[in-house]
């Protein structure tokens, strides 16, 4: 876990937000000067970095009201800036025990948590600060900062469930965040929660308007919706904003083929491949215009290049299966559809395009066993909502933005 706060980042913001209420500070000792408290003057001295003459202020108060909380919540942040870590817990400690309603002891010793790089200690003590006092920007900051480390790492292993719970919650915090809420999108997108993602994509770029990454995966989740000309729109601007990214004209040209307008998508594949020769996806989409404009060996070098560079790929595997098939050469469709569901049984066009081709064969049972599949996968995509939708990862690393 990173920790994202010094000892002085941690507790700067503390007093300045002591001296801005300093009034609201109790009269618990005898003043310095007529306007000032022991406690108003210990803060004082610690903004100054005065911790000795700020020490006596505060042991000065305590011996008047030893269990006042402000000036033991005061005295640890003296500790602490004396760098003995150990001593401040045990103040923080006291206060929160004797008011447990005080905001700033659970937020400082929150702040202390961290600083020694115990965030799972620490991420109690914040909410509880933040729920006290939902202003508190010093507490929020930081478990923000905890909870998207927290929601990377539960999205690196696969806990995509765990990854948008911590990120809601990190939302809560900062609602304004762009970095918070690109993330959401992405882990939203990965869960299949396209109608979540799509909103955060549209408010990251609200929040920051040239985003790249936003502007990319913007357009991948309206293509999951088969909202093909907004897609188009956000493909268009991300080859604009990253024009040496193959990626871009990748996408583009299948939202465009989406839209039907096939003679405007080749020429985006086409220069998707000049930048990068093995863009086995440019390749495969090429393979499928062939493949629907009855250019069957077109088709054939287009899907090999694409096996080329991923062999074995199931889409692929099966769009050479459509072209054998509609050649009627039914042995060598056999051959790929079954290489292809072997590849991904989920594959509803496979199946499908199978269960045809054992038809021809006069093999019926077996037809019908994956017709059933097919059928069956067929319905499960309907009740998901979701399109079968394969883009290439664009240039730059999607889970950072700075």
């Amino acid at each position: 876990m990173r920790v994202s706060t010094t000892t002085s980042r941690v507790l700067i913001f503390v007093v300045l937000c002591i001296l801005t209420g300093a009034a609201s500070l109790p009269q618990t000792a005898s003043r310095r000067t007529a306007s000032s408290s022991p406690l108003q003057d210990a803060a004082k001295d610690i903004s100054a970095g005065k911790l000795d003459q700020a020490e006596k202020d505060l042991q000065s108060a305590l011996r008047s009201a030893p269990g006042d909380y402000h000036a033991l919540d005061l005295l640890g942040v003296v500790r602490v800036l004396q760098k003995q870590p150990a001593m401040a817990e045990e103040l923080f400690d006291q206060v929160v025990k004797a008011k447990p309603d005080f905001a700033p002891g659970h937020a400082h010793l929150g702040l202390l948590y961290l600083q020694q790089g115990r965030a799972q200690d620490a991420v109690p003590e914040l909410r509880e600060a933040l729920r006290l006092d939902p202003g508190r920007t010093d507490a929020a900051a930081e478990l923000v900062h905890i909870l998207r480390d927290q929601a990377k790492s539960a999205s690196q292993q696969g806990n995509l469930d765990d990854a948008v719970s911590l990120l809601l919650e990190a939302r809560k915090y900062a609602p304004d965040d762009a970095d918070v809420e690109y993330e959401f999108g992405l882990v939203a997108l990965k869960r299949s929660l396209i109608d979540d993602a799509i909103p955060a994509f549209q408010k990251t770029l609200q929040l920051r308007k040239s985003d790249a990454l936003a502007v990319f995966y913007l357009g991948y989740a309206l293509m999951d919706r088969a909202r093909y000309e907004e897609a188009r729109q956000q493909f268009a601007q991300y080859a604009e904003l990253r024009p040496d990214d193959p990626s871009g004209y990748g996408a583009l040209g299948m939202a465009l083929a989406g839209l039907g307008r096939f003679d405007d998508a080749r020429p985006q594949f086409e220069k998707s491949i000049a930048l990068d020769p093995k863009q086995s996806e440019s390749y495969y989409q090429l393979g499928l215009l062939d493949l629907d404009a009855g250019d069957y060996d077109a088709a054939t070098r287009n899907l090999q290049h694409a096996l080329d560079t991923k062999p074995n790929d199931a889409l692929t595997l099966t769009a050479l299966g459509r072209v054998e098939f509609e050649q009627k050469h039914y042995p060598e469709a056999l051959s790929h559809l079954q290489q292809a569901a072997g590849q991904d049984d989920s594959l509803q066009e496979a199946h499908y395009y199978l269960g045809l081709t054992l038809a021809r064969m006069g093999r019926k049972q077996e037809s019908d066993e994956q017709l059933q599949i097919a059928a069956r996968l067929e319905e499960d995509r309907k009740q998901r909502g979701r399109h079968v939708l394969r883009l290439r990862e664009p240039a730059g690393e999607p889970a950072s933005q700075k």
